[in-house]
């Protein structure tokens, strides 16, 4: 495995850093593999709503996250990925520590289609989502710096 394989977890949590938000929020790349994100947050008291539970806003920036990691997993010489589109429900309240995990529906040149679900560690299901993401181009992130 190289250095630079999307499967590196070191690789992988180093770029993270670079994801200021993720970073902010504590998000933990727990697995990778081909195709597959797996991802977790402990939620901190500025993280909940009025009710002390999980925020919707830190959920589904979880969920974002999880499936872009799964998404890079097919593009690794990519200058990155973004979300362009992403659609979320809502089950169930988020407690205490999210797990998410995200998979590549159909990956393609530059257009990814990805699912991904958030859960409670008792297993409930918080939200579940399919996101639309695409694989920027190296040469065009090299230019633009």
């Amino acid at each position: 495995m190289s250095k630079t394989s999307p499967y590196n977890l070191e690789f992988a949590r180093e770029y993270q850093k670079k994801i200021a938000f993720a970073e902010h929020l504590g998000f933990y790349i727990e697995h990778l593999e081909d195709g597959m994100a797996r991802l977790s947050c402990a939620l901190r008291p500025e993280m909940t709503n009025s009710w002390g539970i999980a925020h919707g806003g830190v959920i589904l920036t979880l969920l974002d996250v999880t499936l872009c990691m799964a998404a890079r997993t097919q593009h690794p010489d990519s200058g990155g990925v973004m979300t362009i589109d992403m659609s979320t429900s809502f089950t169930n309240a988020g407690k205490v520590k999210l797990l998410a995990e995200g998979r590549v529906l159909r990956p393609g040149r530059s257009v990814i289609f990805t699912e991904g679900e958030v859960r409670n560690t008792d297993g409930t299901l918080v939200a579940k989502g399919m996101a639309t993401v695409r694989a920027r181009d190296a040469e065009k992130k090299t230019a633009e710096k």
